[in-house]
């Protein structure tokens, strides 16, 4: 009789294209993966993969299988997630990913309440700046900030945050404050280096963007932050870096007359996942620790 354990190895085989990313999805050795698909493949009595030196793909068995077997873990999950939730034991590993200065920030904080109201969930968490593949590099969820591309995985919308124009008093007082988008182009930028076209504001015409000369180009919020106090530039970051900043005085926001693009924060995993009702928990959790509108939005933060 097959395994639901080889049934899971076969589906994320095939879904991610190698035994290697299986493995790491899995959190299994490369030989446990390699054994679980031969174990499957003799109780079935045919051949799902075809392996080769250079590559593996499907044979017609697992094509015809693969859905099937995605409908059996998925109903299978499905029926573990009610019954968890049912019985308030969430527990087992829930490896996740999050944005470097965000999870220092306020991701980490949150983390810990969550595990203190679920203390046998054993979460792995790993802070990177650097676009993450939630399937193939085997996190169970990742935290995104701004837009989620991928329509394959499903997104948790968490919160949303401004983002303000901010710069140093004494940046201003050397060079001026803009007052409109043609004199903040003439500024100095801070720039974020991951995304481009990142200083976008909403006008009666639609979005326009503005390009300043670099400053300093960085893919770190917190270093922007300091650039913007250091009075390196002008920077366009969201309020959940730069709130206490502002509220020392140590940073001073400006007014263009336009509004600058804000700033959502999602929760994205795989569809069907096994860990689902995990994350579900957790990004119900988070909502909570946030508040709607969120405590770095708010004149009376927590």
């Amino acid at each position: 009789m097959m395994k639901l354990s080889d049934v899971s190895v076969f589906v994320a085989t095939a879904e991610v294209g190698s035994i290697t990313s299986a493995a790491r999805r899995l959190g299994l050795a490369k030989s446990v993966v390699s054994e679980r698909l031969a174990a499957l493949e003799r109780d079935l009595g045919v051949q799902l993969i075809q392996r080769t030196t250079r590559k593996l793909s499907l044979t017609e068995s697992g094509r015809c299988f693969l859905p099937r077997a995605q409908r059996i873990l998925r109903e299978a999950e499905e029926a573990a997630a009610e019954l968890a939730v049912r019985s308030g034991t969430l527990s087992g590993p829930l490896r996740l990913a999050a944005p470097v200065s965000f999870g220092i920030l306020h991701f980490g904080p949150a983390l810990y309440r969550f595990l203190a109201q679920y203390p046998e969930i054993d979460v792995s968490l790993e802070l990177d700046d650097r676009f993450v593949d939630v399937a193939a590099e085997g996190f169970d969820a990742v935290l995104r900030h701004g837009v989620v591309g991928d329509t394959r995985l499903i997104a948790k919308r968490l919160t949303v945050s401004r983002r303000e124009l901010v710069a140093s008093p004494a940046y201003l007082a050397e060079h001026g404050c803009p007052g409109s988008l043609d004199e903040l182009a003439s500024h100095r930028g801070i720039l974020y280096s991951n995304r481009d076209s990142d200083w976008r504001f909403a006008t009666g015409k639609g979005w326009s963007v503005v390009r300043p000369a670099a400053g300093l180009r960085v893919n770190n919020g917190i270093v922007m932050r300091d650039a913007a106090i250091a009075g390196l530039g002008i920077a366009l970051l969201p309020t959940f870096f730069v709130h206490e900043s502002l509220e020392s005085g140590a940073l001073t926001s400006m007014d263009i007359g336009v509004r600058a693009e804000g700033a959502e924060l999602f929760l994205t995993y795989p569809p069907g996942h096994r860990s689902s009702a995990k994350i579900r928990a957790l990004a119900d959790s988070l909502r909570q620790s946030f508040g709607d509108p969120p405590y770095w939005d708010r004149d009376d933060p927590p």
